[in-house]
């Protein structure tokens, strides 16, 4: 049986350009040492965690915590990274892309989806959605202004892909 750490929670907003393209390097750095060497689930979270977020929040309490990530040995190349994303009440991720496919599921409150020039829609507790790689996210967002909101995102990405690109 295999244990997990948690990792602390991190608030999420969109930083500057340069802490970007420093994040860029961070991740595709962390992913290649993480390939190369064996290490615990909480040293991978703990090097990924903080590239999952950033300085200027929607919502204060708006936060992603990374739960695991691992190389998938039967898919060579590939890995799997879990997240659990927290919305404050209005709170939001700006427009972006993610470089692998990304499958959510809500666990609470509700939250609001956009994919490209798609519909925009409403997800509740217990349903899903699921983003094609290099689809443009335009709206990720707690549908409400009162209440928290929660979904796990599963990302399955090329190893050392930068998972998530925010857009101008």
């Amino acid at each position: 049986m295999t244990s997990i750490a948690m990792t602390p929670s991190v608030s999420y907003a969109r930083p500057p350009r340069a802490v970007w393209l420093a994040v860029i390097a961070g991740l595709a750095s962390a992913f290649v040492i993480g390939k190369a060497l064996p290490t615990p689930i909480d040293a991978i979270a703990a090097v990924i965690a903080p590239l999952c977020a950033s300085a200027n929040a929607a919502s204060p309490l708006d936060k992603v915590e990374v739960i695991t990530s691992h190389a998938l040995p039967n898919v060579p190349g590939k890995r799997v990274t879990v997240v659990r994303v927290f919305y404050g009440p209005g709170g939001f991720t700006p427009p972006h892309r993610h470089s692998g496919t990304v499958t959510a599921y809500i666990t609470k409150g509700e939250i609001r989806s956009q994919l490209g020039g798609g519909p925009v829609e409403t997800f509740k507790v217990g349903q899903s959605f699921f983003e094609p790689p290099g689809s443009t996210h335009m709206v990720s967002a707690n549908a409400s202004t009162t209440e928290p909101a929660e979904l796990i995102a599963v990302f399955v990405a090329d190893e050392g892909a930068q998972l998530t690109t925010m857009l101008e």
